[in-house]
């Protein structure tokens, strides 16, 4: 996995496939590897070069323990694109990712051809502000979950009511999640002091760049209100939203979140109304490199 030295951090990325470029920011306590399981085949299949990297905080791009913004992550999303030649370019972003991606169509308006954000947010309301201070409170305690349990509650939080009541699914996620327990380290606790303030969303009207904004139906952790909010502000933004999915929709869905990118990169447009499609399959999680997915 190569690195690159972008505004005084190493910072590891991976490129792969030929064709006009997409970029892709993984959220919060997440690697970049996890896009690798369903968006990259797919979007390399369809002819684009896909880049994907961990941000800052996430190893083995330097952790930075002493704190950082979105303006910083902004910054190194933008370094990156310059530094391999790549803008302008599309940006897919999704939970934390998806703020970045928010925030550099309006600080680098230039370097974007499209941007999509999946599962965002345009302010922090009462209940996000909450989990936020929980999930800051856990981790400054020190206290260690045991890893079943730890499994359970990600599978509370970030999947759909179908997945869940999937007996056959909600054992092969299960897996999954005690296999790969969430990342850990003082780079993960500098991300979760990362909130979006009041006033972003008065400040996305002066985004002038085309923009698909995705939520996925049961979403409890980013409901999709919130992204609609932010397709709202954003002048000209296309909003959908796939049925059947939590927050990890792009996991729980891959099938249709990447038919999405594919019809906006390429002007072709979905109808409204998303239907739910087939069961989502997790062999593919179970065989590949599994990379913890984001919040």
């Amino acid at each position: 996995m190569p690195s690159a030295r972008i505004n005084g951090i190493r910072l590891h990325y991976e490129d792969v496939g030929d064709g006009e470029p997409v970029v892709l920011v993984m959220g919060q306590g997440a690697g970049g590897r996890a896009w690798h399981l369903h968006q990259v085949p797919a979007l390399v299949e369809a002819g684009h070069r896909v880049v994907t990297f961990d941000n800052r905080g996430i190893p083995p791009t330097d952790e930075c323990p002493e704190g950082f913004t979105v303006d910083d992550l902004v910054a190194d999303t933008a370094g990156l694109a310059e530094h391999l030649g790549l803008a302008p370019c599309r940006f897919v972003g999704v939970s934390m990712g998806a703020y970045v991606v928010q925030e550099l169509m309006l600080a680098r308006p230039g370097l974007v051809r499209q941007g999509v954000l999946l599962a965002t947010q345009g302010r922090t309301d009462v209940l996000r502000a909450a989990m936020a201070r929980a999930e800051r409170a856990l981790y400054d305690s020190g206290s260690e979950l045991p890893t079943a349990y730890g499994a359970w509650i990600r599978a509370l939080e970030n999947l759909s009511p179908a997945t869940l009541d999937d007996e056959g699914q909600i054992r092969d996620w299960l897996e999954l999640f005690e296999f790969s327990p969430q990342v850990k380290g003082p780079g993960v606790r500098a991300q979760l002091d990362l909130e979006v303030p009041e006033g972003r969303l008065a400040a996305y009207r002066a985004i002038d760049v085309p923009c698909l904004v995705v939520g996925f139906a049961d979403d409890v952790v980013l409901p999709p209100h919130l992204g609609r909010e932010v397709a709202d502000a954003i002048p000209g933004a296309v909003h959908q939203e796939i049925k059947g999915c939590g927050h990890y929709g792009y996991l729980e869905r891959p099938d249709e979140v990447n038919r999405l990118l594919l019809e906006f990169f390429h002007d072709r447009p979905s109808p409204p109304g998303l239907v739910e499609l087939g069961e989502p399959h997790l062999s593919s999680l179970l065989r590949g490199s599994w990379c913890t997915a984001p919040c």
